[in-house]
């Protein structure tokens, strides 16, 4: 591995178990828009065993150099470059996309940049489509463990606008944007997949 190559542990760590969730919602072909690739490893690593899938990498500009470094690796046929986005502009990259994934980026997001990453979502995703969203969350004004409450504390120290979401506020914030929370998916280290739907247009 490269040197000045991007590398986050949590992302090995937490792959496999990601993956077989994704694996459950998404096995009919589709196109996945990845808000926050971050290093690019997720990517990589569930983009080359869900051959189905075309998996679109985005994420601010300044990161795209090490996303690109990771894709190289091993480039699948279904894995294009990866493009820019700010959730904040009103037009996104990628006009359509049938999934669409993010890994630990709400509790970084401040709630601003949250309902605009929902309202794009309700833009781009084709009509019962789904979205992906891992990392810890709140539920029902509770955390569901000890270290996410740690953790909690820990951000809004560092940044008064991130925290850990309750999934009862995100949930406020996507119906506004046209999708309900379908699934939740409990994972490893006191995580969870928060699996939300499009609302069909009527």
């Amino acid at each position: 591995m490269p040197a000045d190559r991007p590398y986050a542990p949590a992302c090995d760590e937490n792959r496999d178990a990601i993956l077989a969730v994704l694996a459950r919602h998404w096995s009919a072909p589709g196109t996945v828009l990845e808000i926050g690739a971050g290093t690019g490893q997720h990517a990589l690593y569930f983009a080359t065993r869900l051959r189905h899938l075309r998996w679109q990498a985005t994420d601010v500009a300044a990161r795209l150099p090490g996303i690109a470094q990771w894709l190289a690796d091993a480039p699948p046929p279904t894995l294009p470059a990866p493009l820019a986005l700010d959730v904040t502009q009103a037009t996104w990259p990628l006009a359509r996309a049938d999934y669409a994934f993010s890994a630990n980026t709400a509790h970084i997001l401040g709630w601003p940049q949250l309902a605009a990453l929902f309202d794009g979502l309700g833009r781009v995703l084709a009509d019962g489509g789904t979205f992906c969203l891992y990392g810890p969350f709140a539920r029902d004004g509770r955390h569901t463990a000890p270290s996410n409450a740690r953790f909690d504390a820990a951000l809004r120290r560092q940044d008064p606008a991130m925290g850990v979401r309750d999934t009862v506020d995100l949930a406020r914030v996507a119906a506004a944007a046209g999708l309900d929370l379908d699934t939740v998916e409990p994972m490893p280290r006191d995580n969870l997949v928060l699996v939300w739907r499009r609302r069909a247009a009527v």
